[in-house]
């Protein structure tokens, strides 16, 4: 199993917003950086925990955990043009970008800030708290993984 950090504007789609969905579960569509996508349609695989990460909110954090339940996939939000995701280089029999469907797991009992983070020395190669990382998806280690649920 692997371990993830995906973030997401809570104002655009937060981790109430997952769990209030049918199945509890969603497509984490939308991401447009190659490097995030990469690792979404080739490394990440069902099973794998990804911590949610509240993103340019009033408190940056992390808020609660998810599972990888359907494996990288064409985005279909890249091949409409109505949505806000679209992209005119990305058809369906060549797709730019990728996705990963997620299922709430749960809320972590407090959301732990990206303050807290950076302040933890444990922490200090983690790509979250690196300066100038701005990608929406992340490998986290499982040493990094204990350590933060260590820090509910």
């Amino acid at each position: 199993m692997a371990y993830w950090l995906m973030k997401s504007e809570p104002e655009e789609f937060s981790l109430d917003d997952l769990k209030s969905r049918p199945d509890k579960t969603e497509p984490w569509d939308g991401v447009r950086n190659y490097q995030a996508r990469n690792m979404m349609r080739d490394e990440m695989k069902i099973g794998d925990l990804a911590f949610f990460y509240h993103s340019n909110c009033e408190t940056p954090g992390i808020a609660g955990i998810v599972k990888v339940v359907r494996e990288g996939y064409p985005d279909h939000t890249a091949f409409d043009p109505d949505d806000d995701h679209y992209d005119p280089k990305s058809i369906p029999d060549s797709p730019r970008w990728y996705l990963v469907d997620v299922e709430f797991v749960r809320k972590l009992k407090r959301v732990i800030p990206l303050v807290e983070l950076k302040a933890e020395k444990e922490l200090k190669d983690m790509a979250l708290v690196r300066r100038g990382n701005r990608l929406s998806v992340m490998p986290v280690t499982k040493k990094q993984w204990d350590h933060i649920l260590k820090m509910e």
